[in-house]
């Protein structure tokens, strides 16, 4: 699959991600469809659940340094508070690959400011849409695209 399909598909993932869940819990697909195909709404939520679990205590540091962000420094500032914590959690988990990391730390990180910083989710999105596009799209396209990511990488 080409970046820059990758990079389109990935914008609509994390604009699923950041949305209302409600709404999209109520979105009805047009029967079974293929599996394989791209679903933005069913990735969003496996990167949901990929997020959901992080702890306040290790997150809320890095987030103060994006609150305190100018504007025009918060894309920074969140894929710095990313890499920090993607390095505490390979420390922890050094058996995981990085990318999967990243991915998880980047999801994380803009689901928490959704909850808490619900002023800055224009931001956030952007922040979080460069961050994967600009760090994860070549291995995003290695393992074959978003839906493949959704199902054999998120585990």
């Amino acid at each position: 699959m080409a970046a820059a399909e990758i990079q389109k598909q990935t914008c609509v993932v994390i604009h699923c991600l950041l949305q209302n869940e409600q709404y999209f819990d109520m979105v009805e697909t047009d029967g079974p469809g293929d599996e394989n195909s791209f679903d933005p709404v069913k990735i969003a939520s496996k990167l949901r659940e990929l997020g959901d679990d992080y702890d306040e205590r290790v997150i809320q540091p890095l987030m103060k340094n994006v609150q305190k962000a100018a504007a025009d420094q918060v894309v920074t500032a969140f894929s710095d508070s990313v890499d920090s914590l993607c390095q505490m959690w390979v420390v922890e988990r050094a058996e995981v690959a990085s990318e999967k990391q990243l991915l998880k730390a980047a999801i994380t990180l803009g689901l928490f400011m959704k909850k808490n910083c619900p002023d800055m989710m224009n931001v956030a999105e952007v922040a979080l849409m460069g961050f994967v596009n600009n760090r994860l799209t070549s291995w995003i396209a290695e393992q074959g695209g978003w839906v493949s990511v959704s199902k054999n990488s998120m585990c």
